[in-house]
């Protein structure tokens, strides 16, 4: 799972199936400071995500046809979840 933030949506006039119903975004990875950290890419939505949210991305294929419950769904990046804030504690040692 990694730390993104929703760029914009990506308008498709034809989806598979399983993507019905879902919005697809631009998301950018970013670190704990949240600055951009690797190239962005399109992940399908499954919390109601908008545009400037930090959001988490699961970038798994199995794991994210567990979560929308298809087997054969085309898919191998899903937001699954809206960050409200973000704390980092340093390691004492």
């Amino acid at each position: 799972m990694i730390l993104a933030k929703v760029l914009g949506p990506v308008i498709a006039t034809q989806k598979n199936s399983s993507w019905v119903g879902r919005a697809i975004f631009v998301v950018q990875p970013i670190d704990p400071q949240q600055k951009p950290s690797g190239n962005s890419f399109v992940a399908l939505d499954e919390v109601q995500a908008r545009i400037g949210d930090i959001v988490l991305v699961t970038r798994e294929g199995n794991g994210c046809r567990q979560i929308l419950k298809d087997e054969g769904a085309p898919v191998n990046s899903l937001i699954t979840g809206i960050v409200d804030q973000l704390t980092f504690i340093k390691d004492g040692s």
